[in-house]
């Protein structure tokens, strides 16, 4: 299974330099987990630059994953992983969430540079 982190989300969305490190992830809809702390983050951003039509559009394609919710065990294993990580709270979820579905976590986040269930990259300017 795969997990694109939402600033993988907004990189393939925009067609920034790193697009296609996330296409692969981002294809295979059958083994994608899209966390609803994703699909909030994502919407936001792509609501806030490009207007609701486009962030609902975005929305669409989102829900072509498996779509997760946040549930008590999730919550639980979230708030150990930040404690023990010092992780920020929507990292925290992302990873209790990729671990609770055996996910791998594509992401250009550098929270997550040195996790062991992460694919990495460093994001181009």
């Amino acid at each position: 299974m795969n997990l694109v982190d939402s600033c993988g989300w907004l990189e393939y969305l925009s067609d920034g330099p790193d697009a296609d490190f996330f296409s692969f992830p981002l294809f295979k809809t059958e083994q994608l987990i899209v966390p609803v702390i994703c699909i909030f983050e994502v919407f936001k951003k792509v609501l806030a630059a490009k207007g609701e039509d486009t962030a609902l559009q975005t929305l669409a394609l989102m829900k072509q994953g498996l779509v997760t919710e946040i549930d008590i065990k999730i919550s639980i294993e979230a708030a150990k992983l930040s404690f023990e990580l010092k992780l920020p709270m929507a990292d925290s979820l992302i990873l209790a969430t990729a671990r609770a579905h055996n996910a791998i976590i594509w992401t250009q986040d550098q929270h997550f540079k040195n996790i062991p269930d992460a694919k990495y990259k460093i994001k181009r300017k």
